[in-house]
């Protein structure tokens, strides 16, 4: 099925990879919100759990094993064209995830990627909702989601 004008809704995931008070993130590499600053994430496959999916993309996109520790949050992402029609539509799970190994690299879907201070963030272009998303697994990490 085509990511761009689906008959139904795809489940994606990305992660909040946090290591001290800096965040990982991908600057998209493709649409849709190429440029912009986000999460690791992508699609989920069949037979995948959304945790198993998480630790996958981060791999894939960033070059780094991680440690999921739980769902920071779900949102739906839908975007129309100027007819009307759902141009796109994502059920995201986020997760709150930690590093377990060293030394990062852009995957082939990333066009950069890099550990940002949390305090920077803001400052970027990013997609909708990043922000939000961030200080929800910081809440999480502070409740003991550690894994």
């Amino acid at each position: 099925m085509s990511r761009e004008y689906p008959d139904h809704p795809r489940v994606g995931v990305g992660a909040v990879v946090l290591h001290r008070d800096r965040v990982l993130l991908v600057k998209r590499g493709g649409p849709p919100a190429a440029g912009k600053w986000s999460l690791p994430g992508g699609l989920v496959h069949l037979g995948e759990t959304t945790a198993e999916a998480a630790g996958r993309e981060v791999a894939e996109e960033c070059g780094l094993r991680v440690r999921v520790a739980g769902v920071a949050g779900v949102v739906d992402r839908v975007v129309r064209d100027p007819d009307g029609r759902v141009r796109y539509h994502y059920v995201l799970v986020d997760h709150l995830a930690y590093p377990d190994s060293d030394g990062i690299t852009a995957g082939s879907d990333a066009a950069e990627v890099r550990w940002v201070e949390i305090s920077e963030v803001e400052r970027l272009d990013t997609t909708e909702g990043l922000v939000d998303m961030i200080r929800r697994a910081i809440a999480l990490a502070g409740r003991g989601g550690t894994g």
